[in-house]
């Protein structure tokens, strides 16, 4: 693919523009499996640069590829047909806070956790936090309508969009949404914008609306002994008219993981649940933390320990925050692994999945986890596996598949926050067939010449394995 670098350079500057082969490897990946290689990497410090680059890409039929963090974990940011991979972190400011119209601006280099603390101050904070927030970017989240541990409560991100700024995939620069909380003008394009994954434009202004800091918040755990009992607590919990700001399962090897790595000390059990409840009112609060360990206990939950105290919530939650790293140490020359991720169930299936991914690992030879966020209805689930094996590369597919199965088998989606990428491709399509055709009529009027992150969602291969590299080598 022939690149005018010195076009690039002219709009952008020369410290902005990469092209060497050790940056064109670091853009050729994110956090999942796979890597191909960009053909250039371009920073973008303002939205004119971002339409001019793109009026460039599209006149030659070049792909553009737009990167925030590389957080995600199914190869949304991978360069597979090639190209310039947009590196939007420096468009990083926040724009405007305005408390009395209840929404702030932002560029979508922002990352999370930077937005959440120019809020601090004012008493409110931007909800959808994703377990990277530490480097996660806003334009990122919008991209795949990320949300987090709050999200039972909360909501994910879409909820949280009013409006943005993208530009096209012709360089025009398009405004859509609004500053208000209702609209009900023509079709919802920013809400179209939403998951997307940086196929149809590329998002350069968000307008967020946030939410006011709750005053209390108490956080409690529940220990189980048959993961079917947790599986049937949370479903109690979401039928029973509790509002759990936070309601999270941990499996065994979860918990085997994180004491191996952090010397948490927690039990030996098949399943830990945590819950929190938060509110402006502590009676609130307790009411609340009251009726959950009453359904805790009712499924046989045993060691419930509550916590106000912030300190003790942060320890008790720390493992949990910390648990896709602790993976990797659960067993020598095991690697974690993201490919079936981050699938959503119905309530009344939450017990039956998790029971399910351990029978379909053990049938596979590999080892999976069930923890996640599971008051949205939200599994995570990750493969640990030798990846210098062949054979645990096809077991692993082979798990995917029968997990991706069953899910929809019970009414559930292929992704609940992290997006489809690459890896979920084949099970996304599988749950959307009978509306790819519109997705791809629709990207087809709004990128007719096919450059804005080509090869991904509907159009992604439908074997994963051989789509690009995988960053492991293996026999």
């Amino acid at each position: 693919m022939e690149l005018d670098l010195e076009k690039l350079i002219k709009i952008v500057g020369k410290e902005n523009v990469r092209s060497d082969p050790a940056d064109l490897i670091v853009y050729g990946s994110d956090s999942s499996v796979h890597e191909a290689p960009a053909t250039a990497v371009v920073r973008p410090e303002n939205a004119e640069h971002v339409q001019e680059i793109v009026r460039y890409a599209n006149s030659n039929k070049i792909p553009i590829i737009p990167r925030g963090a590389g957080s995600g974990m199914s190869g949304q940011a991978v360069p597979i047909n090639g190209g310039i991979v947009l590196d939007m972190k420096k468009m990083n400011h926040v724009l405007e806070i305005n408390l009395a119209d209840v929404y702030c601006r932002v560029e979508p280099g922002v990352v999370d956790d930077d937005l959440n603390r120019a809020l601090l101050p004012y008493g409110v904070f931007y909800p959808p936090t994703p377990a990277s927030s530490r480097v996660a970017t806003i334009g990122g989240e919008i991209a795949n309508n990320a949300s987090g541990v709050r999200s039972v409560k909360y909501g994910a991100v879409r909820d949280y969009v009013l409006g943005m700024k993208v530009v096209m995939a012709n360089g025009d620069l398009a405004s859509f949404g609004c500053r208000t909380r209702v609209e009900a003008s023509g079709y919802q394009l920013d809400r179209l914008m939403v998951g997307s994954e940086g196929t149809l434009g590329i998002i350069v202004e968000a307008t967020l609306r946030f939410a006011p800091i709750p005053k209390f918040r108490c956080m409690g755990t529940a220990n189980y002994n048959k993961i079917e009992e947790a599986g049937d607590t949370i479903a109690e919990i979401m039928a029973s008219g509790c509002q759990p700001s936070l309601l999270e399962l941990m499996d065994n090897v979860a918990i085997t993981a994180v004491n191996k790595t952090m010397n948490l000390g927690l039990p030996d059990v098949e399943a830990i649940l945590m819950f929190e409840a938060d509110g402006m009112v502590k009676e609130a609060v307790d009411f609340e933390v009251e009726k959950i360990k009453a359904v805790c206990e009712k499924h046989n939950g045993f060691g419930i320990e509550l916590s106000y105290d912030a300190k003790e919530r942060t320890r008790i939650f720390s493992g949990r925050k910390k648990l896709f790293p602790a993976l990797s140490k659960y067993q020598e020359l095991l690697s974690c692994t993201s490919l079936a991720d981050d699938m959503a169930v119905p309530y009344s299936k939450m017990a039956e999945t998790a029971r399910k991914i351990h029978e379909i690992a053990k049938r596979n030879n590999v080892i999976m986890t069930a923890y996640g966020h599971c008051g949205s209805g939200c599994m995570h689930t990750k493969i640990l596996m030798d990846p210098t094996k062949k054979s645990q590369w096809e077991n692993a597919k082979q798990a995917v598949m029968e997990v991706y199965d069953y899910v929809h088998s019970v009414g559930g989606t292929t992704s609940a926050e992290h997006g489809i990428g690459i890896s979920k491709a084949p099970a996304f399509k599988k749950e959307k067939h009978d509306s790819l055709n519109i997705m791809r009529a629709v990207k087809k009027a709004l990128d007719p010449n096919n450059i804005l992150n080509p090869g991904k969602l509907m159009d992604a291969p439908d074997d994963w394995v051989t789509a690009t590299r995988l960053r492991y080598k293996h026999n």
